[in-house]
């Protein structure tokens, strides 16, 4: 080996160890860090793991002393009489119109309304935005009575579309889109109409795509809060032919007693639609965060 060789070889070591040292100084920097995010994680997902696995308890185990975390004995009678006592079939089949509709109606307007804040110079259109950004900090429950006196107005009550016509226009989802068509250069819709593009082709034909991850992010964000809604539902249907799947659940609750294995087992099934959706369009909820802090 020549001497050359051995100061290069020499030089490569000397340059790698610093690289080394501070890829291991980085490493332990990061332990308590992961360490934390782990244990973190394990207490969020306990009682989730908890529920799950409860549903294959027998209803004799479930409050059964000393208390289990796995099942002694597994079973899933809880799920074929949850399966023999609820119609779910009818209980989706409303609960995916009241959920599907909405949220397709919600991207649809709330796409129209954010990009005419936006887009559109007007004096009462910036306070109009104001009111809006307002609105997403008032708590759904206070616009309760008189969005119910409205639906009883428009004789709507008892009928899936008075579910669906308040939940439709969002100030949430008005603000996200506003937020997004304000970044995107007036300059492109100049040229558009330069070339003698219409108002509605403009907005169908440019923005519209540009805004697709917006819209994937609200549809799905929209389907979940739609799925999940109780409140709303529970004052608005009467009729139990016409009830969503948490209303439905509801009556599964008796007067006097509990059975914990049927309703358990009942809301597992609940949230299989919800759980297909998330793997299918996971990479969409986890890289986005957008959706921090919203809420209905």
């Amino acid at each position: 080996m020549t001497t050359a060789t051995q100061l290069s070889r020499t030089g490569e070591q000397s340059s790698t160890r610093p690289a080394l040292s501070r890829r291991r100084g980085s490493a332990t920097r990061a332990i308590p860090a992961t360490t934390m995010l782990w244990v973190l994680a394990i207490l969020m997902a306990f009682p989730l793991l908890w529920f799950l696995l409860s549903s294959f308890k027998g209803g004799g185990e479930l409050f059964s002393y000393p208390l289990s975390f796995l099942p002694r004995k597994w079973t899933v009678d809880g799920y074929v009489r949850a399966w023999a006592r609820v119609d779910f079939l009818r209980y989706f089949s409303n609960t995916l119109v009241v959920a599907t509709i909405t949220t397709a109606l919600t991207v649809f307007f709330c796409a129209t309304a954010g990009y005419g804040l936006a887009k559109y110079r007007a004096r009462w259109l910036s306070v109009l935005s104001l009111f809006v950004l307002s609105m997403t900090m008032l708590p759904g429950e206070v616009i309760l009575n008189p969005t119910f006196s409205v639906v009883l107005h428009l004789h709507l009550y008892n009928n899936l579309f008075g579910v669906i016509l308040p939940s439709i226009l969002t100030p949430t989802g008005v603000f996200m889109f506003r937020q997004f068509f304000v970044s995107v250069p007036d300059e492109l819709l100049d040229a558009a109409r330069i070339d003698g593009s219409s108002e509605l082709s403009t907005f169908f034909r440019i923005m519209v795509p540009l805004a697709r991850p917006i819209m994937l992010t609200l549809a799905i964000i929209s389907f979940q809060w739609r799925w999940n809604d109780y409140i709303f539902p529970l004052i608005i249907l009467n009729d139990p032919s016409k009830f969503t799947l948490q209303i439905a659940l509801r009556s599964l609750i008796g007067a006097q007693n509990i059975d914990w294995a049927i309703l358990l087992a009942a809301s597992v099934i609940s949230m299989v639609p919800l759980m297909v959706l998330y793997l299918v369009f996971q990479r969409y909820i986890t890289s986005s965060d957008i959706g921090t802090g919203l809420r209905d």
